[in-house]
């Protein structure tokens, strides 16, 4: 179990809340899932992976304040019966992070991107996350409050590294975001994003095809930020302050955690290295 579950937080920051969590089996959306439940939420998972979710459920005592759903993104009904099973179990909806996301096949080069697969990759992180908010607006919208957050990437803000399908999801998770923001504000509704650099979850060490500690190895190796290492633990903070009430007049935000990477672009020092090798 997660050191988080065993420690007394000093202040319950969602005490009160219930909070809906695509993706939240595995990876960054299984940490938030006890976190929030670590500050006083009540969470239910919705995911696919069956398993894992009811494992990460029973973790918690009493296992009435988290629960699993089957939930397929891409599949309207699957998202309105998630969203209507949290309502229905624990009276109302405050949270809803749409986390659920897959990279795709990560072919870079135009000519070698799959047509299937890079609908596939936009139709799970963009059109699952725009079920997810239209799902969550039509219960929030009435209450007059709410938080629908998203999971983006460090890709949202730096171009050029991974898979066109994958940055052009990830820009359009942004772009409706905070075209979310200006919508929904008159209901007392926040919407932002989180877009992290390279974490080593099953989500990336799958994509990679490496360990867990060869892909935080080769993540940390690139940062611009040394001395640390971004773990999904940090991803899930940043959740943690754009839902509470830390964060109540924060709205059409991209949260980008990445330690300054997307700041510089490293191919002048490269070429500048390469050529002074040339001539030792």
């Amino acid at each position: 179990m997660s050191s988080i579950t065993s420690e007394a937080p000093i202040t319950k920051r969602l005490e009160g809340k219930v909070a809906l969590i695509t993706g939240g089996a595995s990876g960054i959306g299984a940490c938030t899932a006890r976190l929030f439940v670590h500050h006083g939420a009540k969470v239910l998972i919705a995911d696919i992976q069956d398993d894992l979710g009811h494992s990460c459920r029973q973790e918690f005592v009493p296992q009435e304040t988290i629960s699993y759903v089957h939930c397929n993104v891409t599949c309207d009904s699957d998202v309105q019966n998630a969203v209507d099973t949290a309502v229905s179990k624990y009276g109302k909806l405050d949270i809803m992070f749409n986390n659920a996301g897959i990279p795709g096949d990560g072919k870079s080069g135009i000519l070698n991107c799959d047509n299937e697969d890079f609908k596939r990759v936009l139709e799970v992180n963009v059109y699952g996350g725009f079920l997810g908010a239209k799902h969550a607006a039509r219960v929030m919208i009435p209450a007059k409050k709410g938080c629908i957050l998203f999971t983006s990437s460090v890709a949202s803000v730096l171009y050029g590294e991974v898979a066109h399908a994958y940055t052009a999801s990830k820009n359009a998770i942004v772009g409706l975001a905070k075209n979310l923001s200006v919508e929904l504000g008159q209901y007392g509704i926040r919407v932002n994003s989180i877009s992290p650099y390279a974490v080593a979850t099953p989500f990336l060490t799958d994509a990679l095809n490496m360990t867990k500690e060869a892909a935080a190895e080769l993540g940390a190796s690139a940062a611009t930020l040394k001395g640390v290492v971004l773990e999904p633990e940090d991803v899930s903070q940043a959740a943690l302050y754009l839902a509470g009430e830390e964060s109540k007049y924060v709205s059409g935000v991209n949260l980008v955690i990445d330690g300054g990477y997307n700041l510089t672009n490293p191919s002048f020092s490269m070429a500048l290295k390469a050529n002074f090798k040339k001539f030792q």
